[in-house]
């Protein structure tokens, strides 16, 4: 089986390739990713050394909006699964350099959708985002909630999946979307606020804590979706078009988590609490159980287990310089 995951270099991209070649010992996997400078691009190069030891990958930096290089790609492989997690990611930078999301989430999107209905892929697995929700007035959100994206970036992400859903009428390609929740892990991305957090503890910097630390996030560990996708790749799937939230269906206050990191790490820094930003939601809570049924899934991690062991793999790799 050849399975092509695009942004691979990136921090949920990574995890699945790795994953992938670890546990399905008869899978090829054909990692693409631009290595773009929205953080450390020396991050994402030292998660691909990881994957380039194994004798079944093989990589290649392209950006997925030249639809003729992907073309070529597409051409040269005949792939059984695609694997989509390139993005533009990040909300505020979509204020700064709006440009890139349109590049990458939407017209990278469509090349990489419609070359793979083309090519006759089997399955095509997707990354939403929860930020599609918005600010709801329910808890937790269901896949079936009206969407209300408040930024460009889960704008984008809500039109993936409206394109996703009309092509699935046209095709035998099996399509899978996932709203992931605030993932967090070992090799995280820099701008999310666990390591945030923790580069301004090692770096001794002021931390600019947003909302007061009212807000509330559903942490999702990295593992439980590495598992998932694995999951998706080996179940025979029967309908063209799905969605599933992917997260742990227990929001934690950014305040608690800040003073359980704070009692395993002891160091102090300063805190410097700012009101809102428009562009954030104030909760994101997702109901679990589709995806829970649908892969016979006991249970998440709780990051409150998971932390520890968090906070030490950055230590130990001095994450703060990147």
């Amino acid at each position: 089986m050849k399975i092509l995951i695009t942004g691979c270099a990136g921090f949920i991209g990574y995890h699945i390739a790795e994953k992938i070649l670890k546990d399905l010992k008869k899978c090829k996997v054909y990692g693409v990713d631009n290595f773009n400078n929205y953080y450390s691009p020396e991050l994402k190069k030292k998660r691909v050394i990881n994957l380039k030891k194994y004798q079944k990958f093989n990589l290649r930096k392209i950006d997925i909006s030249n639809k003729e290089i992907v073309k070529k790609i597409f051409n040269r492989n005949k792939f059984d699964i695609v694997i989509h997690m390139a993005a533009q990611a990040g909300i505020r930078y979509s204020l700064v350099n709006p440009q890139s999301y349109l590049e990458s989430n939407l017209l990278g999107f469509f090349n990489i959708l419609e070359l793979s209905h083309k090519n006759q892929v089997k399955k095509f697995i997707f990354a939403s985002s929860s930020s599609v929700y918005g600010d709801q007035k329910k808890y937790p959100f269901k896949e079936n909630f009206n969407l209300y994206p408040n930024n460009l970036y889960s704008l984008t992400k809500k039109i993936n999946e409206e394109c996703a859903k009309d092509l699935s009428q046209l095709t035998n390609m099996k399509i899978i979307g996932l709203r992931f929740f605030t993932i967090y892990g070992k090799f995280g991305r820099p701008d999310m606020f666990i390591y945030k957090f923790l580069k301004s503890l090692f770096s001794n910097s002021t931390f600019k804590l947003n909302n007061y630390g009212d807000h509330k996030r559903d942490f999702t560990h990295i593992d439980d979706v590495a598992n998932i996708i694995k999951s998706l790749i080996l179940k025979k799937i029967k309908k063209k078009y799905q969605i599933f939230n992917i997260c742990s269906n227990k929001p934690i206050n950014l305040k608690l988590l800040l003073n359980k990191m704070n009692k395993i790490i002891k160091i102090k820094n300063k805190i410097f609490k700012v009101k809102r930003n428009n562009a954030d939601v104030l909760i994101t809570h997702g109901d679990n159980s589709k995806i829970k049924k649908f892969l016979k899934i006991n249970k998440f991690r709780n990051i409150f287990n998971e932390i520890r062991e968090v906070i030490y793999w950055y230590k130990k790799n001095k994450i703060h310089k990147y």
